[in-house]
């Protein structure tokens, strides 16, 4: 069953192209991710199913209903988290307090009863507070958990925002190049956490990535984009075998058949 269609989508930025006439469908419990070289426009696929870019062309529907007309903050509630190319976080909070605030939607009391602290407050609380600790459990943050993000390392940090988006209770979590910049050690870290994800969470992952041997190790299926367009869809094996790909990649000509 398809968790997520995208449908003949389109996105100019004036006479610029950045994505021309993508489908695809993200099957519920796979790994699905999208690779190409710079510039292909696989940030902008996130950056329009999150809905911060409006489509020229196409629509998106995620668990059968179309989402292409919502508002950002729509998008979260339903069950889609993200994660960013550019770490966004907040420097001067603990890591505790960032992932407490992937628990934003999942709130359900009053602005009078936060005001006066009201007993079903403070049970909701702790449930946020059980839920991040069960994150931070997962993810090895618990060296981390009261330090503030601004003083702690990169890799951290890059663990860190998947553990927000955790925190979200996604049913569908769009991880936007998670091995970026991280060592061999913690990119297999990641790899570890994305399989776990999937297998003891349930959760199906769109992932944009140009690690190839992340690529290979957790995706069930792959999308190779170039310049916008589509180049080929399959397995790992058969999408980096396609001489199109190759050309992408390389930058050579593919003869004609």
């Amino acid at each position: 069953m398809s968790i997520l269609k995208v449908n003949d989508v389109a996105k100019y930025f004036g006479g610029v192209k950045a994505v021309d006439g993508i489908s695809f469908e993200v099957e519920e419990g796979e790994v699905f991710t999208i690779v190409g070289p710079n510039g292909a426009g696989k940030s902008t696929i996130f950056n329009l199913i999150s809905r911060f870019y409006d489509l020229t062309r196409g629509n998106i529907e995620f668990m059968g209903k179309e989402i292409t007309g919502l508002r950002p903050d729509q998008i979260a509630p339903l069950g889609i988290g993200r994660t960013f190319q550019n770490i966004e976080l907040f420097d001067h909070s603990t890591v505790l307090q960032n992932l407490l605030v992937g628990r934003h939607t999942k709130r359900k009391t009053s602005f009078f009863e936060n005001v006066f602290f009201s007993p079903r407050v403070n049970r909701e609380e702790l449930e946020h507070r059980e839920s991040v600790e069960e994150i931070i459990d997962f993810l090895d943050l618990q060296p981390y958990r009261n330090k503030m993000v601004a003083g702690l390392p990169y890799g951290v940090r890059k663990v860190c925002e998947i553990g927000r988006a955790l925190a979200s209770g996604p049913k569908i979590l769009l991880l936007d190049e998670p091995a970026s910049g991280l060592s061999v050690e913690e990119t297999q870290d990641v790899a570890f956490w994305i399989e776990d994800m999937k297998r003891d969470m349930g959760l199906t992952i769109l992932m944009v990535e140009h690690d190839m041997s992340l690529v290979n190790q957790v995706s069930d299926r792959v999308l190779a984009m170039d310049e916008g367009k589509p180049v080929a869809l399959g397995t790992p094996e058969e999408v980096q075998s396609d001489p199109r790909v190759i050309a992408a990649y390389l930058g050579e000509e593919v003869e004609a058949a």
